[in-house]
């Protein structure tokens, strides 16, 4: 998709800089749009499973896999040169990935080791009271230990195609007829192992490590005030529900007949042990924030302030019962199982059951006071995280309808990211290209350092934010998802360089940068199969980057390609 550009042969070195920066910030831009579309569809039971199996690693992959397909196309002998640049993207997204946001990833989420525990990374309370990087650090679990293997055994198209890259010389026709037969049978390696790692992920949708990327997913909505509570869980619950209902072999006449029942047989005060550990995942922090006594309990205006601050508009006569009926001692106050059941039991009642699906204008305009407190509260264990208008225009909807809406604003999401990736990644080449040729280095080095801040923007954040949480889980979402971020680019992205040397009669003449991506992957295989790594092992990982970088040269310098 061809826009109207300019061309950055014609401006002057303030121009060049004006159009990096721009371009990067649309692509980053786009970039984060495609991630949050992503996650809002996780808010969707119906399509999480696909949508963290596939749509997550592949689209992920999109803004990548695009400035390498078009490195490679146009005239044949520019593509020869410009290619380059795409191998740089490919070569600084996967070392980076697995360099930079790794060792920040231990970093933000280092604890202390326990000396009185072999020396284990200790995940109770207090986590970090030791400031040695050699005394801290992060475990490392079997999910790292599982997503490195893979990583590892992605890498084998590189072996494919260097092989006869080794061996060959001459000019583009020559080298490209030499290794055409390889090519292919590299794309048919990449296509291959690309399949075997979106099946691998669909079939671990359920995993802990989905899970957990759902619950954050849909905290980190709730926190914004972009859906209401209902809007957020009613289908994640109503779903495990059914499949609870479908697990049940025989439901006794009278448990059916219980008004404390739905109509799959099932006690509205009493979820099942799935929907507690979904419920508590996602309000836990709630129950705490609003419990500003500090005793454990809530009363019943504590509770009405939270259901309020989530954009409940229930009305008072349903909360109260609700209210009375786990305040079982007549004390006015719900301890924090009674409080997860109790939001069980709203979470699945009908609009009309709660009184309707949404407030009017004066409602809303009362509340906005109370609101302000909400977001003050949800916010205070992400400080820096900037605050957002609540867009009413969902929260005011009915659970079903702000599901419709979520999908609808989801795929909108998407499209347009994606459309802005293809229509401006083909100047962004245009620009790199022309950046290395007033600055007499090979566009590698120039793409290698600046494509990936633009294409790995989201990647980057998402890992922070998940190690900054000092738990077992969350490092492991961390650490694996960019493990898989550097899978996809050894199948996904890969592949496209096969097609171009296969369909387009390019050359590969990258040994030197093959072997700089391959062995960088090698060590950090090495390093995950361990089960914790210090803090100080994260410094080394970080200084792989530019190491990487200067193998690059030096195998140059002494004839490699």
């Amino acid at each position: 998709m061809a826009i109207p550009t300019i061309d950055p042969a014609d401006v002057g070195a303030t121009g060049l800089a004006w159009l990096l920066f721009s371009y990067g910030y649309i692509l980053c831009y786009a970039s984060n749009l495609i991630s949050e579309g992503s996650d809002l569809l996780l808010l969707v039971p119906s399509l999480a499973g696909l949508v963290g199996g596939v749509v997550l690693p592949f689209l992920g992959a999109v803004p990548d896999g695009t400035i390498m397909l078009f490195s490679g196309l146009g005239d044949i002998e520019k593509a020869q040169e410009t290619l380059s640049v795409g191998v740089g993207a490919l070569a600084g997204s996967t070392i980076m990935l697995l360099t930079v946001p790794w060792a920040l990833s231990v970093y933000r989420g280092r604890v202390d080791f326990d000396e009185d525990n072999n020396m284990e990374p200790n995940y109770k309370q207090p986590k970090l009271t030791k400031s040695s990087f050699s005394e801290t650090g992060v475990a490392l679990s079997t999910e790292v230990n599982q997503g490195a293997k893979m990583m590892m055994l992605t890498t084998l198209p590189y072996f494919l195609i260097q092989i006869p890259a080794f061996f060959l010389s001459g000019d583009r026709e020559t080298v490209s007829a030499g290794e055409k037969n390889w090519a292919a049978a590299g794309f048919v390696v990449c296509v291959s192992f690309f399949i075997l790692y979106l099946y691998t992920q669909v079939k671990m949708s359920n995993d802990t490590i989905h899970k957990m990327r759902r619950i954050a997913v849909i905290k980190a909505t709730l926190k914004k005030g972009a859906v209401s509570l209902r809007g957020a869980l009613r289908e994640e619950v109503m779903s495990l529900q059914k499949k609870e209902a479908r697990r049940r072999v025989s439901i006794s006449s009278d448990t059916e007949n219980s008004p404390l029942t739905n109509g799959n047989g099932m006690h509205h005060n009493q979820p099942s042990a799935e929907i507690s550990e979904l419920l508590k995942g996602i309000l836990g922090e709630a129950f705490r924030a609003y419990d500003i006594d500090g005793d454990c309990n809530l009363n019943k205006k504590e509770f009405h302030i939270f259901l309020s601050d989530f954009h409940e508009s229930i009305n008072k006569n349903t909360v109260d019962a609700v209210f009375a009926d786990f305040d079982r001692d007549g004390s006015g106050t719900i301890d924090y199982d009674e409080f997860i059941a109790a939001c069980y039991v709203l979470i699945t009642k009908t609009s009309n059951d709660t009184g309707g699906p949404g407030r009017s204008a004066p409602e809303r305009a009362s509340r906005r006071a109370t609101e302000q407190l909400s977001v003050k509260i949800l916010l205070d264990d992400d400080e820096d995280e900037e605050e957002e208008e609540v867009p009413e225009d969902l929260t005011a909807l009915s659970p079903e309808e702000q599901q419709r809406a979520i999908i609808r604003r989801a795929f909108s999401m998407l499209i347009i990211g994606t459309a802005i990736v293809l229509m401006f990644s083909d100047p962004m080449v245009e620009v790199l290209s022309e950046i290395a040729v007033r600055a007499n280095i090979p566009p590698f080095y120039v793409s290698f350092i600046l494509a990936p801040v633009a294409a790995n923007a989201s990647e980057v954040i998402a890992s922070q934010y998940y190690a900054s949480k000092k738990t077992r889980k969350t490092i492991t979402v961390a650490l694996t998802a960019l493990e898989g971020a550097a899978s996809m680019n050894n199948t996904f992205c890969l592949s496209i360089f096969m097609g171009l040397i296969y369909f387009r009669g390019l050359a590969w003449q990258f040994s030197a940068e093959t072997l700089a991506i391959v062995l960088v992957q090698l060590v950090m295989y090495v390093y995950a199969q361990r089960s914790k790594m210090s803090t100080a092992t994260g410094f080394v990982i970080l200084s792989f980057f530019p190491l990487s970088v200067i193998l690059v040269a030096v195998l140059e310098y002494f004839g490699l390609d």
